[in-house]
């Protein structure tokens, strides 16, 4: 199953992750120089928890974004 957000879609994003060194213009140095850039993931907060719907209770994978929005409503 994969890491995604049944209710808004919410999944996975591939960012980046820079390293700098140096010191700071404005601190007196020459400026910040880019030493390594790496890609990274950003992962949602998904929850698998137990759903009301239509009467019936469903387990569903939900970003916690949804949880507290009151999106869906969660069975007793």
């Amino acid at each position: 199953m994969s890491n995604v957000c049944e209710i808004c879609g919410k999944h996975k994003v591939q960012g980046g992750h820079i390293i700098r060194r140096g010191l700071a213009k404005k601190k007196g140095g020459i400026g910040m120089h880019v030493v390594k850039n790496t890609t990274r993931t950003f992962t949602p907060n998904i929850q698998t928890i137990r759903v009301v719907e239509n009467g019936n209770t469903v387990r569903k994978k939900v970003c916690t974004a949804c949880i507290r929005s009151g999106k869906v409503q969660k069975a007793c």
